[in-house]
């Protein structure tokens, strides 16, 4: 018999009775019933209940036995009385009657418990991750996200592309975050930098004549960390074509994604062909940022006209700025004041004074429109934003004015609430959409300069024809996949002409030395016969995140770090020695 086991603990069934078995695990729960000593004995498959009476000679070594020492059982598997069958699990029919024990392992009083759903602080889960990690449902994640690399790079294997891979020590690039820096002892006072993206690898691959690449591309960025994003590194599903339009690439990559939806989500998928393509101004109008959730159905509309001239002074007025418009929140269900003011008191936690609303009611012999905005506007504009936006009685509108960029992340958070406080939005589903047309300029509210709004190198629609009007009103073929209110996919077609490339960094204010300098490698490579491409990355924390039905992404890596970009669990970041400090040739300057 093999020195540790015969079966796992999610083996054994009734066609085993009577055998002498060997398994070996962990203790998950022990329970003393009359002086017969139960044990459900755990391992990464499944757990087996095995058990042990007093004329058992291994008895006395089965008392010792604690929560999650880790052990080896020999014993006789018998079949349960039918009564005793547990349905739940795949071994319920059986039990293992001990005949010998080994501990393998013991375990010290332990700081959280493996068996069942308790609560505890992160840091306690953070610092003791490998106790984590055997939990039940973390053991159900991780396996969750191995399946669905494996299935991704599967799909882009059927789909002609070739996995690469790209180096992880490189130069410094700006990717719109900050680089990790490496020290070289080589070269003292120099540093290479850990990856942001494979982002011009991946296109000098592109260069080299290989048409399809992919790679499950580990990325690090030194950011601030959020619920949705790891704050050090982070893996993604990157991927590049060359002799490709947009088009091309959506084609490509919403199968994959789907089918990766599909098979481990849960919930229906809307075919790819009926993923809508919304450009980044309506994505801003309509659902206040651009990785809209559209299960929730509510979209907001500008109703400006219906305010400028009322008697509301404070839209009135404000409309008399440059720049700014009144968007109008419908609410549908939501026509009551308390809801109202609910909803003006989530404003106001926002920052913003208040949020002005509307609201119908009946009133017998008609409808009535009611708030303090009806009364200051009267009936023939109120009737007029009515029938805009679609409302009738028992429904409600919400406003906000200004100049759009100050106000849209609040409406898009507003949105979202209405949605879900009226049960608008559809929680069973996956609702993908292209958000596309990025802009790929804007302007400094204060100095006025123009600088990169969104993704430098992505090319111009247009090409250098774009590049001679304003600047504000070139879009780059820039695209991003948003499901749910998470942005999961992002990607453009590359700039690839060197001429187009300086013009566009000259109109944010960038050299030709200065691009140069920093993207040196690429430009030259362009200059040897580049060919059309484009392509995206898909964040596979992200996508896990979703699959797992999970609000924050720590739950689905395996060794995550914390809020303040910590590993408890290793002690990382830590001090260097002034050894290693001496070979680099670098001081740490001490905290002011």
């Amino acid at each position: 018999m093999h020195a540790y086991r015969s079966h796992t603990c999610a083996q054994l069934t009734s066609d085993n009775v009577g055998q002498t078995v060997r398994l070996s695990g962990w203790v998950n729960r022990i329970r003393d019933h009359g002086g017969i000593l139960f044990i459900d004995l755990r391992d990464h498959y499944g757990i087996t209940q095995v058990l042990c009476d007093p004329d058992s000679a291994a008895f006395a070594d089965v008392e010792k036995v604690r929560s999650e020492w880790c052990i080896r059982i020999d014993g006789e598997v018998k079949a349960r009385d039918p009564e005793l069958v547990n349905a739940k699990l795949p071994t319920g029919e059986i039990e293992v009657f001990i005949r010998d024990i080994e501990v393998l392992g013991p375990a010290e009083e332990l700081p959280l418990i493996v068996f069942g759903d308790q609560e505890y602080p992160e840091e306690t889960r953070l610092r003791y991750r490998y106790l984590d990690l055997r939990r039940e449902a973390m053991q159900t994640n991780m396996k969750l996200r191995s399946d669905v690399v494996a299935s991704l790079r599967k799909r882009m294997w059927d789909k002609g592309f070739r996995e690469y891979q790209t180096p992880i020590i490189t130069a410094s690039s700006p990717e719109g975050a900050r680089d990790f820096l490496v020290p070289s002892r080589l070269h003292p006072g120099k540093f290479y930098a850990l990856p942001q993206a494979p982002q011009q690898f991946k296109q000098l691959i592109m260069v080299s004549g290989y048409d399809k690449y992919f790679q499950i591309a580990p990325c690090f960025r030194d950011e601030d960390p959020r619920a949705d994003r790891s704050p050090t590194d982070f893996y993604q599903l990157d991927m590049e074509m060359s002799f490709v339009t947009q088009q091309d690439v959506f084609d490509t990559i919403s199968p994959v994604i789907a089918g990766v939806f599909e098979e481990f989500g849960g919930r229906p998928v809307d075919a790819p062909g009926d993923w809508p393509q919304i450009s980044y101004r309506d994505a801003a109008l309509w659902y206040g940022t651009d990785k809209p959730d559209l299960r929730n159905p509510i979209k907001m509309q500008v109703v400006s006209e219906h305010f400028a001239g009322s008697g509301f002074a404070i839209f009135a007025k404000l409309l008399e700025q440059e720049g700014t418009e009144i968007r109008a929140i419908p609410a549908p269900k939501g026509g009551s004041r308390k809801f109202c003011d609910r909803m003006n008191a989530f404003a106001q936690k926002e920052g913003l004074p208040g949020m002005g609303y509307i609201f119908w009611r009946d009133q017998g012999d008609g409808m009535e429109a009611a708030g303090p905005l009806a009364k200051n506007i009267g009936p023939e504009r109120t009737e007029a934003i009515r029938q805009q936006l679609g409302l009738g009685v028992g429904d409600a509108a919400f406003f906000l004015g200004g100049k759009p960029k100050q106000f849209e992340s609040v409406a898009g958070k507003a949105r979202t609430v209405i949605g879900d406080e009226l049960g608008l939005t559809d929680k069973n589903r996956f609702a993908f959409a292209w958000i596309v047309d990025f802009p790929i300029y804007e302007k400094d509210a204060e100095s006025g300069a123009i600088d990169f709004e969104h993704n430098p190198f992505s090319m111009p629609q247009g090409g250098m024809e774009a590049l001679e009007g304003d600047p504000l009103d070139v879009k780059g073929f820039q695209y991003d996949l948003a499901c749910n209110g998470y942005e999961l996919v992002s990607g453009a077609i590359r700039n690839h002409r060197p001429e187009i490339m300086f013009k566009a960094f000259e109109i944010a204010g960038y050299g030709a030395d200065e691009v140069k300098k920093r993207f040196g490698g690429m430009v030259n490579a362009f200059r040897f016969g580049a060919p059309p491409h484009g392509g995206c990355a898909a964040g596979i924390d992200r996508i896990v995140m979703l699959l797992a039905d999970e609000a924050n992404i720590r739950e689905v890596i395996m060794f995550p770090m914390n809020q303040r970009a910590e590993d408890l669990m290793m002690g990382a970041p830590s001090e260097p020695t002034s050894d290693q400090l001496m070979e680099l040739r670098l001081r740490v300057m001490p905290e002011e």
